[in-house]
This record gives structure tokens, C-alpha cells and sequence, in this order.
């Protein structure tokens, strides 16, 4: 769901006991299936390109960004569709900021493409996920655009843009909807009726078709089970933690919760601009359901120069925040604190300390969670001019347009949505 976090780096005691914090039951040692768990969590990103799209809607985030011209935003990288998004709004600066290299190798070759590559051909390399003759594009015009990291990776990953196969299926999570697509096709065997849902023209026509087929043909026992276990969700980035997160409030398995969350978007929410769940259905987007950086007009306005606001920054969003002086007015913080929220606490403090540390004066900050309700925020204790301060004092949330608009997520993969201002004087 969203980006690397830092790993557990020893390993943890088989005794299991709960704690309270902030109202939110914590698990202090993992089981050892916890482990194993935690351990193929860390491989998968360690040596994976995990997101080869955003899942989260900037659609929702512009409406609470309200990003301005003198602005400089603070977002995790993942595939950096939401970061070049935010660009086409003008804000003085947008760092992108990502632990895991490969999510910023992808982000700098998408900002490659738009400088060097016309509309056309951009398109055809990330909305329909491959590019004839990639390879020789790559050498003449986009390599030298690139960090010595990433130009070593797509040396080596190149053949993610081959015409036999999208790059929406490569990397782990393309890999998990690789697997859904053929069991959608040779399985279940209702690719028909999936493709009469991405075109119906009403939400009449998609709980009909949806209701008719595609629910009981594709949430079987096996899909279920498959869905849910750790290793496929791990290959979607969901770690251990935020899953405890999602079955704490949800109060069913996470497989459960999914099946729920797909149904609210078939069956209840416009699906003809739903750029999300069709890129995963299909392989590609289209020009008219696509994110906005794939749009004519946003293409030609990145190109025109707002591309050059844009930067990417491969470490910790702590790391990143202690060494930049330049305040930041706002902070996207995806979901990855629910990363944080128990086994690596005491970094999602530190963290904080440089969030508050860092801020203008007033600034804004955007989370959202797995759970249905995050509790472990607001009583993390942070020094602010020599004093000790909650962060919930300093916060001043948004809980009606927050609902108001995580109503509406074309994803709607998440339990709960964030919005508040942070004031830290």
C-alpha cells in the first residue's frame, strides 16, 4: 500500500503479550509466524520494485493539499504517478522520498520520458506499459537522465517495457495481478463480463454485472485464501503490521476486508475515470482513464518545466526532513506509519520529531490507514522548543471533509483517511 519502511533487525522473541498505546492494543513480540512473516515482507522489498502504479487517490488530495506556488510537499515516492500529480498544481517543490531505490529509479525515468519523449510515445510507454524499440530509445534519450542507481537498474530492467507483456504486470504487485488476470481468463473464465464492467455507463449496469458473475466466480475459497496470505501480501506491500492494523478495527480477516472493498467499487462508485483497479484488470490505462501525468494536457504542462520541481530522494522520510533546511508546508504520508505503529514505534516517534522539527509554521499533513481508526498518532510526545508536546495537541484534524471525501477513493482499499493542520508554535 505504500512504501518500504524500515525492517526489524533482530529477530523477535516467540512470547506473545499485548500492551496499550494511545488506545490502540500493540503485539510488543511476534510469534514466530510473525517473524517469517516480517523477514519475507523485508526480502520481497528488498529486492523488488514493489508499486509500478500509485494506489491512492490524489484526486482526494487535492482538495485537501490546496497546494499553492509557494509550497513544497514531502511525499513517499511509491511509482511517483501522485508526485508528478501534484506537480502539474505548481507548488515551488515536490521531493519524493522512498527507502526502496527501485520506486525512485521509476519515478526518474518517468520524469526522463516526459523531457525527452513526445506525448505519443510516453503514453505508449506508461499507459499502455510498453514501448517498441524501448532499448534504443533508453540508450539514446533517457540514460543519461538518470541517478548512476537507477540507470544500472534499468540496465538490467529493461525488458519491463517489452512488448510481450505490460509492465503493469511486472514487479511484485504487477505479479499478483498477473496471477488474478489468469484466473480471471482461464479460471473463472469471466473476462467478458470484467470488460462490460470497466465500460457500463451506470452503477445499475455494474452491480447487475457485478452481482450476476463476477462476484461468486472470482471470490472463491482459493481467492480468498490467496488473497490473504502473507505472502501475496506482501508482494502488494501490506505488511504484517498494517494488516494487524486492518483485522484490529475490521474485526475480520483481511481477505474479508478486501472482498468488501472491491465490492463498494464495482457495485457503488462510478467506475468509467477508475484508473486504479482498471490498469490491474487490463494491463493499461486508457487516455481517458488514466492519472493525470498521462493526460495531454498534464504531460505538456510537466514538459513545460513543472517536471523540474519534482526531486527524488532515496532514504527515510526522517532521514530526508533532517537534512533539508527548507520548511516544508505539506506532508503526504501515504499509510506507511501503520508500518510503524508496533514493532518500530520508537522510529515512527523520531520520525515526528522531524516532521515538527521541519514544518512552516502552519502546514498540513495527509495519512491515511489500513485501520479503521488510528490511534497510535496523537499521543506520540515530541520536544518543541524545550518542551514536551503531544502531537494530538498540536493537530487540528478535518474529520468531516476527511469522510466527505475518502467516500469517494476510487481505490477505497483503506480503512480511514486523515486530514489536519499542523500548528508547532
Amino acid at each position: 500500500m505504500s512504501q518500504s519502511a524500515p525492517a526489524a533487525k533482530k529477530r523477535p522473541s516467540a512470547k506473545r503479550g499485548k500492551a496499550k498505546r494511545g488506545g490502540v492494543e500493540e503485539i510488543r513480540s511476534q510469534p514466530i509466524a510473525d517473524w517469517v512473516n516480517s523477514k519475507a515482507f523485508s526480502i520481497v522489498h528488498r529486492t523488488n520494485l514493489v508499486y509500478n502504479t500509485c494506489w491512492e487517490d490524489p484526486r482526494l488530495d487535492h482538495q485537501a493539499l490546496n497546494l499553492g506556488p509557494d509550497d513544497t510537499v514531502v511525499v513517499i515516492t511509491s511509482a511517483g504517478c501522485n508526485a508528478l500529480d501534484y506537480a502539474i498544481e505548481g507548488p515551488r517543490h515536490v521531493h519524493a522520498v522512498d527507502m526502496n531505490p527501485r520506486q525512485n529509479a521509476l519515478l526518474q525515468l518517468k520524469l526522463a520520458g516526459i523531457r525527452e519523449l513526445e506525448y505519443d510515445d510516453f503514453f505508449q510507454l506508461f499507459g499502455r506499459g510498453r514501448l517498441r524499440r524501448f532499448e534504443l530509445a533508453y540508450k539514446e534519450k533517457l540514460r543519461r537522465h538518470l541517478a548512476p542507481w537507477s540507470q544500472k537498474y534499468w540496465d538490467r530492467h529493461g525488458n519491463f517495457f517489452d512488448s510481450k507483456q505490460s509492465f503493469y504486470f511486472r514487479g511484485s504487485s504487477g505479479s499478483v495481478a498477473r496471477f488474478c488476470n489468469y484466473y480471471i481468463d482461464k479460471v473463472a473464465k469471466v473476462r467478458d463480463d470484467v470488460d462490460a464492467l470497466l465500460e457500463a455507463k451506470s452503477l445499475e449496469e455494474q452491480k447487475r454485472l457485478y452481482d450476476r458473475s463476477l462476484r461468486d466466480a472470482f471470490w472463491t475459497g482459493f481467492m480468498r485464501k490467496f488473497v490473504g496470505s502473507g505472502t501475496t501480501l506482501s508482494m502488494l506491500g501490506v505488511p504484517r503490521q498494517q494488516r494487524q492494523q486492518v483485522e484490529l478495527h475490521f474485526g475480520r480477516g483481511i481477505s474479508e476486508f478486501i472482498e468488501d472493498c472491491s465490492e463498494t467499487v464495482f457495485t457503488k462508485l462510478p467506475i468509467h475515470d477508475n484508473y486504479f483497479w482498471r490498469v490491474y484488470l487490463k494491463g493499461e490505462y486508457t487516455e481517458s482513464c488514466c492519472p493525470r501525468y498521462l493526460t495531454r494536457d498534464g504531460f505538456a504542462k510537466l514538459k513545460d518545466g513543472l517536471a523540474d520541481r519534482v526531486k527524488t530522494h532515496t532514504m527515510t522520510v526522517e532521514g530526508f526532513l533532517r537534512h533539508h533546511p527548507e520548511p516544508v508546508t505539506h506532508f503526504v504520508l501515504l499509510d506507511h506509519m501503520d508500518w510503524l505503529s508496533t514493532y518500530r514505534y520508537e522510529a515512527l516517534v523520531s520520525e515526528w520529531q522531524a516532521i515538527v522539527d521541519r514544518a512552516a509554521p502552519k502546514s498540513r499533513v495527509l495519512f491515511r490507514s489500513g485501520g479503521m481508526k488510528v490511534g497510535f498518532v496523537d499521543p506520540i510526545e515530541v520536544t518543541v522548543q524545550g518542551q514536551k508536546r503531544k502531537v494530538g495537541d498540536m493537530m487540528t484534524y478535518h474529520p468531516e471533509l476527511a469522510d466527505r471525501l475518502h467516500a469517494l477513493d476510487r481505490v477505497h482499499t483503506y480503512g480511514s483517511f486523515y486530514i489536519a493542520d499542523l500548528a508547532t508554535s
